[in-house]
């Protein structure tokens, strides 16, 4: 006799399951095929009221489990190779789980990362979404945070700080009048964009990085502390989207907000000065854009942060922290 959880997998989840390996969730555990390749993993965990809000659409929640993941991989030049799921909930709701199925199968599907396993638990306590990614990379070929050297152009995917900004629209803490400013926003806060076609380049041509998931700011602190180096940033190079120039140029938004906010989910790399011109172009012809913003440095001080008058800004937030 099968169980409530065994019904819920089959219906929502069986159909995700498309890898040989995950042997259609009939077991306890499933086979990633070996290759000549390394195996890269990286877990993160989303939780209701702090990575998204109880009435958030099921479809978006389910996209930003996965694409968190994803985008820690891209960072590592790893390619997808699959995940596995669990799910911590307060019941079998169905108009909630069939969108966050269909969502998170569309993600799967358009980013070739397919369903391995996982589990269901139940909760008294928040939903809860952890996913835990497989990506592979060429022999010693992932890209640690921890050898940046002094002389590399410290460099950044698309745009900062848009997620913060939709946050604090939907924590009424940020009026935006325009609709459709708003929405775009919102969206970059509920569904990131993971830069999976930059894996490759990140591989080819940088010599560390990791995404920016806690503020461009802090993570950059971070993968300096990991490499012993420190950086010197100009402030005015930082991408920012016309959206967010305009909400700090009327004073409703804050370039500190924006470099600390976290949920960009972009990449922050290193690149060494001659490979820095191939890296953008590759990034061009896949349709990222890369922003060299500063340069690695000698010494283990907090990275610097200059205006347009080459002035030091002080930064009394660098970064979101859960505790």
């Amino acid at each position: 006799m099968s169980s409530g959880e065994d019904d819920l997998i089959a219906r929502y989840f069986k159909p995700l399951a498309t890898d040989p390996g995950a042997l259609g969730l009939t077991d306890d555990a499933a086979v990633l095929a070996a290759s000549h390749s390394d195996l890269v993993v990286t877990t993160d965990a989303v939780v209701e009221g702090v990575h998204f809000f109880k009435h958030d659409p099921p479809e978006t929640i389910a996209k930003k489990a996965l694409r968190v993941n994803l985008s820690d991989l891209a960072a590592k030049g790893a390619v997808p190779a699959g995940f596995v799921l669990t799910l911590a909930l307060r019941g079998a709701d169905e108009n909630w789980l069939a969108p966050f199925a269909r969502g998170l199968g569309d993600d799967a599907t358009a980013f070739r990362c397919p369903l391995l396993g996982g589990d269901t638990v139940s909760t008294s306590g928040p939903l809860m979404i952890s996913i835990t990614a497989f990506g592979r990379v060429p022999p010693d070929g992932m890209v640690r945070r921890s050898r940046a050297e002094p002389g590399d152009r410290v460099v950044v995917s698309g745009t900062i700080g848009d997620a913060a900004l939709g946050l604090a629209v939907l924590a009424g803490r940020l009026a935006v009048g325009d609709l459709a400013i708003r929405e775009a926003l919102i969206g970059r806060y509920r569904v990131p964009e993971p830069r999976v076609g930059l894996a490759e380049a990140v591989r080819t041509y940088a010599r560390s990085a990791m995404d920016v998931s806690d503020g461009l700011a802090g993570d950059l602190a971070k993968l300096c502390t990991a490499s012993g180096v420190s950086a010197v940033i100009d402030a005015t190079s930082v991408p920012l989207s016309p959206a967010a120039q305009g909400l700090i140029a009327q004073g409703k938004a804050s370039f500190e907000a924006a470099v600390s906010g976290g949920d960009d989910y972009e990449i922050l790399c290193t690149v060494p000065e001659d490979r820095f011109e191939a890296f953008a172009q590759v990034a061009h012809s896949v349709g990222v854009a890369v922003t060299s913003i500063g340069a690695v440095v000698a010494g283990k001080t907090a990275p610097r942060w200059l205006d347009g008058e080459g002035r030091e800004i002080v930064l009394g937030q660098l970064a979101y922290s859960h505790f």
